[in-house]
């Protein structure tokens, strides 16, 4: 009790309450702004080829890398789940994204390093998926690790080719 009336000096339950409402308020916030980060990183893959269509030459390789990303999780659900069309659709999207990553890339003559990252670690991840697989199911696979290693390959003479003195 504060000037004589009841119910306006501070308790030690009024803090504890104000204590746990600022808790509470932090804790709201926090997880507001958690989901509205993952709502903008969550894109589908139609959103980021319609990105790749204007987008300057510089991002083309990081979201090319993106779809390729993005379609080798699709690729492994489809495998998963039994449905090999799909998958070998979600393969033959994946090469054909690195390749556009590394065609952006060289044009550029940026990111190169990391879109040779991203293709190991996506040729990696493949080989993983094809251990997994039927017998019958694992050539498309490892033709898409092939095609994989063949623009590694290509991404490194880029990278490690001779300049040449003027």
């Amino acid at each position: 009790m504060r000037n004589g009336r009841l119910g306006t000096g501070w308790s030690r339950s009024s803090l504890r309450n104000a204590d746990f409402m600022r808790r509470l308020g932090s804790i709201l916030f926090f997880l507001a702004v958690l989901l509205a980060t993952g709502a903008a990183l969550e894109e589908t893959v139609a959103g980021l080829k319609a990105r790749l269509e204007g987008a300057p030459p510089d991002e083309r390789p990081e979201l090319c890398v993106r779809i390729a990303q993005y379609q080798l999780r699709n690729a492994d659900k489809f495998y998963i789940d039994g449905h090999v069309d799909d998958a070998r659709a979600a393969l033959d999207d994946i090469v054909r994204y690195i390749e556009k990553a590394r065609d952006a890339a060289v044009a550029s003559k940026k990111h190169l390093k990391n879109v040779e990252i991203d293709a190991r670690k996506i040729s990696e991840r493949l080989r993983d998926i094809k251990r997994t697989l039927a017998f019958e199911d694992q050539a498309p696979v490892e033709q898409a690790i092939r095609r994989l290693e063949d623009i590694r390959t290509e991404l490194l003479k880029e990278m490690f080719k001779k300049k040449d003195k003027k």
